[in-house]
C-alpha cells in the first residue's frame, strides 16, 4: 500500500533553520495602482454629483397639458430650488409654484411680467409696459382669443401663464402669484428621452 510521508517533526525530513521561509510578495504593478486610483475618483465624483443634484434640484412630473408644446403631460423634470435665492426671476422663466387658492398643489407656468410691471391681453396678444410680446413659445394653434384689463403687477408678485392659452388655468383666472409660492425653476427634462433637454 502506498505511504504517505508523516507530518511528525521527527520524520526525517529537515527544515530549515529558523522560521518558516515565505515567497516574496509581488509588488502591485503601477498599471493596477493608476486603475485603482481612477475608480476611487471617479466613485467620489459619482457621489459628490448625486449629492449636488439632491441638494440643488428636485425631480418633479409634469401633470397636464397646459404648458404644450415644450413640456407634456407626465414629462419628468429637474427644478432647481436654490437658483432664486442668488439670481433675480425673469420675464420667460418656467418656474413651479405653489398654487395660490390652494398651498398643497403645485404649478408650473411660464412668468409674463413681474413686480411693477404693466401688463394687459388683447385678444390673446399680451402687452407689456406698452409693447407687444413676442412669444415664439407659443404655436398659432395654441392660442386663444382671450383680454386682460390692464393692471400694475403689485410688489412681490408675478404674473403667470400656460404656454397652452386655449386650455391653460393660470394667472388669467387666479391673479398673480406671491414671490413666496415660487419654489423652483424648471431647468431639464429628464424623462422620457424624447422630450430630454433645457427649458426654455
Amino acid at each position: 500500500m502506498e505511504q504517505f510521508p508523516s507530518n511528525h517533526p521527527n520524520s526525517g525530513q529537515a527544515a530549515a533553520p529558523g522560521a518558516e521561509s515565505q515567497a516574496p510578495t509581488p509588488a502591485p504593478s503601477p498599471r493596477a495602482d493608476g486603475m485603482g486610483l481612477w475608480l476611487r475618483d471617479l466613485l467620489v465624483a459619482a457621489a459628490a454629483a448625486v449629492l449636488i443634484i439632491m441638494f440643488l434640484y428636485q425631480p418633479v412630473r409634469v401633470e397636464g397639458t397646459s404648458m404644450l408644446p415644450r413640456l407634456e403631460d407626465e414629462d419628468r423634470l429637474f427644478i432647481n430650488k436654490f437658483v432664486y435665492r442668488f439670481s433675480a426671476i425673469e420675464r420667460g422663466d418656467v418656474v413651479v409654484f405653489h398654487y395660490p387658492r390652494d398651498p398643497s398643489k403645485s404649478y408650473i407656468k411660464r412668468i409674463i411680467a413681474g413686480p411693477g410691471d404693466r401688463l394687459r391681453i388683447d385678444h390673446g396678444t399680451v402687452w407689456v409696459n406698452g409693447k407687444r410680446q413676442i412669444e415664439i413659445y407659443v404655436p398659432d394653434e395654441y392660442r386663444d382669443s382671450r383680454s386682460y384689463a390692464e393692471i400694475v403687477v403689485p410688489e412681490d408678485m408675478y404674473f403667470m401663464m400656460g404656454d397652452h392659452r386655449s386650455i391653460s388655468s393660470d394667472s388669467r383666472d387666479f391673479g398673480p402669484v406671491e414671490r413666496s409660492l415660487i419654489y423652483g425653476k424648471a431647468v431639464f427634462v429628464y424623462w422620457p428621452a424624447r422630450d430630454a433637454g433645457v427649458v426654455r
